[in-house]
């Protein structure tokens, strides 16, 4: 048994009346970390127009869990549930932000493919979407095959193409600087999973004047999983890092 299969049984015994109040009662807030495994286990077994209603909740907690079961309601193919993900994704609260990405994860844990389509129609989007696009893909164990590592790998360099076309009064919202550290570490993931392609891609802006895609790439060199990768082609980079920007 784990955490969120405990989570699962109880809401399951509970009233559907009951569920809200043990959501506020078990969410962790306010803390350091929200309850995440109730929050899977939420989005496992509730009634879709309870994960409707709690997805537009005021309620950061609650509005978290309905994100995350948008997720399983896209897998469903219940309709709408997308364009709403989508707006919970440049929600001003970061961690109903976490809940989009996990949602795309639980989708990309069914159907790639719907993935990958979720993500092109996105890209588009301002930064918030963008990062969610991100952290929704660079997830280990959704980038298993080459062809699904080498398409994150595609999807972050057109994302990190938009970063170093950003206008420069742009670059000081929270916005951009949530994409910004959101890429701050996806691209080690899509890189160790994809290396020969990923190395290539990096060495590629590495030799961008753009502070902020330079940035970007140090600390994606910070992260161990690229040097078990690659500890040439990160030795490479990092001197490439070296020379002097504008």
């Amino acid at each position: 048994m784990t955490k969120q299969s405990d989570y699962r049984a109880v809401l399951e015994s509970l009233p559907a009346g009951q569920w809200l109040a043990y959501l506020d009662a078990e969410s962790g807030l306010p803390g350091p970390r929200g309850n995440i495994e109730l929050a899977e286990a939420f989005a496992d077994v509730a009634d879709p127009g309870l994960i409707e209603a709690c997805a537009g909740s005021p309620d950061e907690y609650r509005a978290m869990c309905g994100a995350v079961g948008l997720g399983r309601l896209l897998v469903e193919g219940r309709q709408g549930a997308a364009e709403t993900l989508r707006g919970l994704a440049g929600d001003h609260r970061w961690r109903v932000r976490e809940g989009v990405a996990m949602a795309l994860q639980r989708l990309g844990g069914v159907d790639m493919p719907a993935l990958w389509a979720l993500s092109a129609a996105w890209l588009g989007d301002g930064p918030l979407v963008q990062r969610a696009v991100a952290a929704g893909i660079c997830e280990p164990r959704l980038l298993r095959t080459p062809e699904d590592a080498g398409r994150a790998v595609d999807v972050l360099d057109k994302i990190t193409a938009a970063i170093a076309g950003t206008d420069p009064g742009l670059r000081r919202t929270e916005e951009f600087r949530v994409l910004r550290q959101g890429l701050g570490y996806c691209w080690s993931v899509a890189v160790a999973a994809a290396p020969e392609k990923g190395f290539g891609c990096l060495e590629k802006w590495a030799v961008s004047q753009d502070k902020d895609v330079r940035w970007i790439l140090r600390e994606n060199l910070k992260k161990a999983r690229l040097a078990r990768a690659d500890e040439a082609a990160c030795g490479r980079l990092a001197a490439r890092l070296e020379e002097p920007g504008e």
